[in-house]
């Protein structure tokens, strides 16, 4: 058994026993030939994976800002009581409580994942029910919650790529009519973007994957979403995974790629057995296997891959140091995934809403999806909407579409919109003299998050839980990111406390732009995003933020304050 197995291996010890102890960790290392510090630095540097004992029943409440708004701290205070357990501490036989960063919920806070089934818009009085069953032994699968977000707007049939009737094989059955250079043609032609954020051509991806000779090949479906306030990825899965299914299999069609494998987080594991059962009906009628569809040669399949927890996993070359079984951390890369990709061998990663446009694009022509849009980037975009809106939901909208459309009483219904965050903390925020801007290629792109704030909530309050996020889920490897996210939460906290001075601004600007400068991944070279973009864009918020006297520009100096008394006492001593 290679080493690619051990995230199963260790998911496997983590269910059955609660936690992964030494003793497992050294009955793994001679399984799989690995030296146990290893083991052990992988599972250090997964949220889920425990080293600890944990209770009967693990809950994990998501702490991400639409949560914050909405009601966490009164619903942990809830779980701490009902649960007798203290958050992120030794839980009891019966309970362990921790926190999580975003859980792909963010229309339905607060929620939380209790033994990884999901319970959304939770009270106080909701927790203490949820606590009294699970005390009685009921099994929380038979009661979560039902989690599929409401599809609020697409374009009218005619205008719609992704929310239209869908007929299982039909993107296949189209594909198979031409030549795997004709479908790499047609997804080049339609200028399709990578859609989790980099907006990377995709056409290009598949065409370099495609002219590497190689004896594999593989196609990633990265289904780990994790940047705060996106679930758009959830909703394709639970509405239309069939969609990207066909996606993968057109994109091993195109590439000779013959082993798909979809990178599902871990937050998303309670509809896993969903997406199974699909993948075993694709294979009963042919969709899926050997000779696919009567076309010889032509053999795919996939498999699920299970993720542990880990933001920075969605960057595709951390994902694929995942899954050969080493921690996620970005690798200084020589070559493209495309070529030296999984296992080395050249590798197509595209994220889940990309592989369903690509099997829509087939199905309907590039000429459809190039005649909605923009000129620089054509068809629609799926959006997660979330905060201070009346209507949170998946909203399917053409680019080009402005942001003050969004917000509209046609849309979302935003009230009072004041801090706008575009594309996730990673992303831009905008303010309302910016509403008339628009989502595209053009002006400002999304990658798929998009939280509403109104003039209620405090602008530090929403970047301190930002900065707090960078912080916990950079994966240490290199200096600026590590250590320069924890200087920049220590900025805004002193902010918060009211002792900051103009120097405190011109410092974060230039500890943003030294981090986004000299990291290695993309978390660092965009985590400094907002903070650096609300400080110009809300200059009157900040300036009201800074210390009028000079002398209360520096904290508390425990020597200074002293001083005068050590100097008593040396004096009298004398």
């Amino acid at each position: 058994m290679d080493r690619a197995h051990l995230l199963n291996i260790l998911w496997e010890c983590q269910r059955n026993y609660g936690h992964i102890s030494d003793a497992a960790v050294s009955r793994i290392s001679k399984k799989l030939n690995v030296a146990d510090v290893e083991i052990e630095g992988v599972i250090s540097f997964y949220h889920f994976f425990h080293k600890e004992p944990t209770g009967k029943h693990i809950i994990y409440l998501n702490n991400s800002i639409i949560s914050d708004l909405k009601g966490y701290e009164a619903v942990k205070t809830a779980f701490e009581k009902e649960t007798g357990c203290t958050l992120n501490e030794q839980g009891n036989d019966d309970f362990s409580l921790f926190d999580t960063s975003c859980i792909g919920m963010s229309d339905q806070e607060p929620a939380a994942l209790i033994d990884f089934q999901p319970f959304t818009d939770l009270t106080p009085k909701k927790v203490k029910l949820i606590v009294d069953r699970l005390k009685n032994d009921e099994n929380p699968k038979n009661f979560a919650s039902k989690t599929k977000s409401k599809i609020q707007y697409h374009p009218e049939e005619s205008k719609a790529v992704i929310f239209r009737p869908y007929a299982m094989g039909k993107s296949i059955k189209e594909g198979l009519k031409f030549t795997p250079e004709d479908i790499v043609n047609k997804i080049s032609k339609s200028k399709l973007l990578g859609l989790g954020g980099a907006f990377f051509p995709v056409g290009y991806k598949w065409k370099s994957c495609m002219n590497n000779v190689a004896d594999a090949k593989y196609i990633i479906c990265n289904a780990d979403e994790g940047e705060p306030g996106t679930f758009k990825d959830r909703a394709l899965f639970q509405y239309l995974p069939g969609l990207v299914i066909e996606g993968m299999v057109l994109a091993g069609y195109a590439t000779g790629a013959k082993e798909g494998i979809i990178y599902l987080r871990a937050e998303y594991q309670y509809f896993k057995n969903d997406l199974e059962a699909l993948l075993s009906e694709f294979r009963k009628v042919n969709l899926l296997g050997t000779s696919i569809l009567g076309k010889e040669g032509f053999d795919f399949d996939i498999s699920i891959q299970l993720g542990a927890g880990s933001y920075v996993c969605g960057a595709a070359s951390a994902l694929i140091e995942s899954m050969e079984g080493r921690r996620g951390e970005p690798p200084v890369r020589m070559w493209s995934a495309t070529k030296h990709g999984f296992k080395h061998k050249p590798t197509v990663v595209n994220n889940v809403e990309t592989l369903a446009y690509a099997s829509r694009i087939v199905e309907l022509g590039e000429e459809h999806f190039l005649s909605l849009g923009t000129e620089e980037s054509p068809g629609t975009k799926l959006l997660s909407i979330s905060g201070d809106v009346a209507k949170p939901g998946i909203y399917e909208v053409e680019f080009g579409t402005t942001i003050k459309d969004l917000l509209g009483i046609e849309m979302s219904q935003a009230t009072s919109p004041y801090f706008i965050q575009v594309s996730g903390p990673s992303g831009e925020c905008v303010n309302n003299s910016e509403f008339d801007r628009r989502i595209c290629k053009e002006d400002i792109m999304c990658g798929g998050s998009f939280m509403v704030f109104n003039r209620t909530r405090d602008i530090l309050n929403i970047l301190r839980n930002y900065m707090e996020f960078f912080k916990k889920e950079s994966c240490g490897v290199c200096t600026p990111c590590r250590a320069g996210n924890f200087i920049l939460n220590e900025k805004v906290k002193k902010m918060q406390s009211g002792l900051s001075s103009q120097q405190d601004i011109d410092d974060i600007k230039k500890w943003g732009e030294l981090i986004k400068l000299s990291s290695r991944c993309g978390l660092g070279k965009s985590s400094p995003n907002s903070l650096i973009y609300a400080m110009d864009k809300f200059k009157d918020y900040f300036n009201l933020k800074l210390s009028p006297n000079d002398d209360q520009n520096v904290e508390f100096d425990m020597e200074d304050a002293v001083q005068e008394y050590d100097s008593f006492i040396k004096d009298t001593q004398i």
